[in-house]
């Protein structure tokens, strides 16, 4: 009975994408639209794993984790500026490298934020949940208001590159290109840090400081430190998470990152707090649900991955895949 109450949270991604296959009036409909759900919780998952981390790290509750994603898109904007000729170019190799610059810039300014934010923001309130959520929030505000002052008040177009534009036609099937990448890259990103966290010492060390970081404390290992990069990490990947959801939007908003966070949290709640699997299947979860019922009845979606929550919540209250201790 244990056996299967485990491998039950493994079905609920195809039986929702099965599910939904009936009410759908069509195959290629069916299959447009799981692609763009599978690419939204790819990059979803990108911007929460290292929020979950952080969470079941050190128990940090970060209201503030959505001015990175702002940041990593307006420092891609800056950066894929100058090179429009990259991106204008119907060359793949040129406009994969623009983006691969954007993305690289974006994740070295969010992470060195990230470092900041810990240190000035996080540090002085450790163990006290209120006042994480308070100063978090309040920080995440004045982050976006420094962003009006440099780059303006006004939202800034991010266009993709001419490869990534239009669709691959199968048929009656039509495949965004730049969803595919997503979902590449997405599926990249998701085997790295499960490699890291399951074949290193270094993942090692984080999986049993999010269990018992008293142990990983007494056996003489430094747990802030730990945190603090995996903290910086997990800031760097929303940098990276927000150049794609930029390019993914086509458009840069100072306040896109607060209202990410509403998904991102729904993702991480789902999914079991400090889970990076579980974070990976409640993002895809709630990508794919948000564009089937975005499709049937546009004004219900994002009702519709709350009302997951509660009742995954209700079936599982620590969400589908726990860490153990929590």
């Amino acid at each position: 009975m244990n056996s299967m109450n485990q491998n039950l949270p493994k079905l609920l991604i195809p039986a929702v994408m099965l599910g939904s296959l009936a009410l759908l009036p069509s195959l290629p409909t069916w299959i447009t639209l799981t692609v763009a759900g599978l690419a939204m919780g790819m990059m979803i998952f990108i911007m929460a794993s290292g929020l979950t981390l952080v969470f079941g790290l050190m128990d940090v509750m970060n209201f503030g984790h959505g001015v990175f994603i702002a940041i990593g898109a307006f420092v891609a904007s800056s950066v894929l500026l100058p090179l429009a000729g990259w991106m204008q170019a119907d060359n793949v190799a040129l406009n994969l490298l623009a983006i691969g610059m954007a993305m690289a810039a974006a994740a070295i300014v969010a992470g060195l934020l990230g470092w900041g934010f810990e240190r000035v923001i996080i540090r002085p309130v450790y163990g006290m949940h209120l006042t994480q959520i308070l100063i978090t929030t309040g920080g995440l505000i004045i982050a976006e208001q420094l962003i009006h002052v440099i780059w303006g008040p006004e939202q800034i177009p991010l266009t993709r590159p001419a490869s990534l534009r239009g669709s691959w036609i199968f048929g009656d099937v039509a495949i965004e290109k730049f969803r595919v990448i997503a979902v590449l890259l997405g599926l990249l990103i998701f085997i790295s840090m499960w490699l890291i966290l399951n074949r290193t010492k270094l993942g090692l060390l984080i999986r049993a400081g999010v269990e018992n970081p008293d142990m990983v404390e007494t056996l003489g290992y430094k747990i802030r430190r730990l945190f603090v990069g995996v903290f910086v990490a997990g800031s760097a990947l929303a940098g990276i998470g927000g150049v794609l959801w930029g390019l993914y939007q086509e458009t840069v908003t100072a306040t896109m990152g607060a209202q990410l966070m509403v998904l991102i949290f729904i993702v991480i709640i789902i999914g079991g707090l400090g889970s990076v699997g579980g974070c990976f299947a409640g993002a895809l979860l709630v990508g794919l649900l948000a564009n089937y019922v975005g499709f049937l009845a546009p004004k219900v979606a994002l009702g519709a991955n709350i009302l997951l929550m509660v009742l995954i919540l209700l079936w599982r209250p620590q969400g589908l895949f726990p860490v153990a201790s929590r």
